[in-house]
């Protein structure tokens, strides 16, 4: 491991750029998804549908095919946010991987919806309330119960989906693992076991961040 030890910054500068975006892409993901749930309950058919193809046409593509749209495409479309490439390419990325895994927090949080009884959303709407304060207000409350867990399981999933980043001119652990395996041939399975405890040490943060909000939801 003495490779890892000789080279922490470039090590550093990898771990760095996995979190940073997964904490942009949990919170654009955690937004849309919940948009998108919102969308495939709403009581207008027209809106439900909607919802359901953005999700069942974005869900069943690849991954990868949607980071070489974002990364692609978008500038063919004339769609760029800053002058700066290392910027813009980390925003492209950060979009494919929001638009990816929103589609499973949506799926996620829809299936929480769907263990409140019926009877809670009728009798609130048998008062007066709107859509939006039915959801709000007596649904979403229930369902965080049964989110949390699901939820966890998408952001881990996104959590090493990030490395499909690299391919997209980003700095993260997996482009820092091809730098040390290019500079140091003979300490390949040194390197490859230093980026492996890197995401097992991330993916056991984020288990622990998802139990004791799992435990919160329970006690609340």
């Amino acid at each position: 491991m003495q490779v890892i030890v000789d080279n922490l910054d470039t090590f550093g500068r990898g771990l760095w750029g996995t979190v940073v975006l997964f904490l942009w892409a949990t919170a654009g993901s955690l937004v849309l998804g919940t948009l998108l749930a919102v969308l495939r309950v709403a009581p207008s058919a027209a809106v439900r549908a909607a919802g359901t193809a953005y999700v069942n046409l974005v869900r069943n593509t690849p991954l990868t095919l949607i980071m070489v749209f974002c990364v692609l495409g978008l500038p063919i479309l004339r769609i760029t946010f800053t002058d700066a490439a290392s910027t813009q390419y980390r925003i492209y990325a950060i979009l494919a991987l929001v638009a990816y895994t929103s589609c499973f927090v949506c799926e996620a949080i829809r299936s929480g919806i769907n263990t409140v009884p019926v009877g809670q959303a009728e009798a609130a709407r048998a008062i007066g309330l709107p859509f939006g304060q039915v959801l709000s207000l007596v649904v979403l409350p229930q369902a965080v119960k049964a989110v949390v867990p699901p939820l966890g399981s998408v952001l881990i999933a996104m959590l090493k989906n990030t490395s499909i980043a690299s391919a997209a001119s980003n700095f993260e652990l997996i482009s820092a693992m091809r730098g040390l395996i290019e500079q140091n041939g003979n300490a390949v399975i040194s390197v490859l076991l230093g980026i492996t405890a890197a995401y097992v040490l991330l993916v056991a943060v984020v288990s622990a961040v998802v139990a004791l909000l799992e435990r919160a939801a329970v006690t609340a």
